[in-house]
C-alpha cells in the first residue's frame, strides 16, 4: 500500500483513537460505547527465522480495548489486489503478536491470538468477504474467520449514520474510476465538489453537537487532503477542485501540533506533582520516554 495511505490510516488511529470504536463495532459486531480505554502496542515485531537474521514486520495497528473484558485487535489496511500473500502476512503478524505476550506456566505455553480484520480501500471481483485461518495441529484442527471491511461499499450516509468517520479520508476511493470524467467535465467535477462540501458541513455539525472535537475534525480534513493529492496525482483538475477544499499537509499538521502541545502540558503537570516515574508519565501522556526525560531536564535548568 502507498506510504500516504498507510500514513493516513496510522495517523487517524493513533491521534484520534476513539474513532476506531465504531469501526470495530461494525466489523466484529461488538457493542462498545466509546467510553472504553484503548491501549496501543508497538507495531514492530521481529519474526524468528532459522539460519537467517530476524525479519522485522510492521503491523498497521495492534491494540487492546478494555471494556467489561479485555480484547486485543489487529487491523490492517490494504489497497492492493488480494493475492494470498496478504493472508500469510496477517497470520505471521498474529502469531508474533500472540507469542510476544505468551505465558509459560510449568512448561505450558499459552498464546492468545488477536481479533484480526482487514480494511480494503479498493474492492475487486476477487476481494472476498472474509479470509479464513485453518490451523492443523496434532491436537486437532482450529479454524476461524478474518472479517473484511470494504470501504467502497459504504455510502456517505452510512458512514455518518454509523459514525465510521475514520473512513472519510478514504471515501475518495469510491470515485476513483470516474477521475478521468471529473477531470474533463466541469459539471461532473462540480457534483463531486458538492459532495465534499456536504462532508465538511456534516463534520461541522458533529463538532457543534460535541460528538467530535475540533482536533478530530481537522485531522480528518487534513488526511483527506493528503489521500486526494496522492490518488488523483494524474488528474490536475480533480486535485485542484477537491484538494483545495481540504487543508494542510500530513506531516506536522496544525492538528498534530495542537495534540503534541497538549501531551507536553499533561506530562509537565505530572512531572511537577513528582509522584510518577518517567515511564508512567510517558504511558499516560502518550509521549516517548525520551520526550518526557527532555521535559524533565528543561524543568531543572
Amino acid at each position: 500500500m502507498g506510504n500516504i495511505y498507510d500514513g493516513a490510516f496510522r495517523t487517524i488511529l493513533n491521534d484520534c483513537r476513539k474513532l476506531i470504536i465504531p469501526v470495530i463495532n461494525e466489523i466484529f459486531k461488538e457493542h462498545y460505547t466509546g467510553e472504553e480505554e484503548i491501549r496501543f502496542f508497538p507495531n514492530e515485531h521481529f519474526l524468528d527465522q532459522q539460519d537467517a537474521a530476524d525479519k522485522e514486520r510492521i503491523t498497521d495497528t495492534n491494540f487492546q480495548i478494555i471494556g467489561r473484558i479485555v480484547k486485543k485487535y489487529h487491523l490492517e489496511c490494504e489497497s492492493s489486489l488480494p493475492d494470498g500473500k496478504i493472508t500469510i502476512r496477517l497470520f505471521e503478524y498474529d502469531a508474533q503478536i500472540a507469542l510476544d505476550e505468551g505465558e509459560v506456566t510449568e512448561e505450558t505455553l499459552t498464546v492468545t491470538f488477536p481479533n484480526t480484520a482487514v480494511m480494503y480501500l479498493r474492492s475487486y471481483k476477487k476481494t472476498p468477504d472474509i479470509m479464513k485461518y485453518v490451523i492443523v495441529t496434532p491436537g486437532g484442527t482450529v479454524q476461524y474467520d478474518v472479517p473484511i471491511m470494504k470501504v467502497q461499499s459504504y455510502s456517505l450516509d452510512e458512514i455518518f449514520e454509523k459514525r465510521l468517520l475514520m473512513l472519510i479520508p478514504f471515501y475518495i476511493f469510491s470515485h476513483e474510476k470516474s477521475f478521468s470524467e471529473y477531470n474533463n467535465n466541469e459539471q461532473k467535477l462540480e457534483e463531486l465538489k458538492a459532495e465534499y462540501r456536504i462532508i465538511l458541513e456534516r463534520l461541522d455539525d458533529l463538532e457543534n453537537q460535541g460528538i467530535i472535537g475540533a482536533f478530530d475534525k481537522r485531522t480528518i480534513i487534513e488526511l483527506s487532503s493528503d489521500v486526494i493529492r496522492e490518488i488523483a496525482r494524474k488528474y490536475e483538475n480533480v486535485q485542484k477542485g477537491i484538494g483545495a477544499m481540504m487543508r494542510g499537509p500530513l506531516i506536522q499538521t496544525e492538528a498534530r501540533t495542537i495534540l503534541n502541545e497538549s501531551k507536553k502540558e499533561t506530562a509537565l503537570r505530572m512531572l511537577k506533582v513528582g509522584k510518577l516515574t518517567v515511564e508512567e508519565i510517558a504511558e499516560y501522556s502518550a509521549l516517548s520516554v525520551a520526550e518526557v526525560e527532555q521535559l524533565a531536564n528543561l524543568q531543572t535548568v
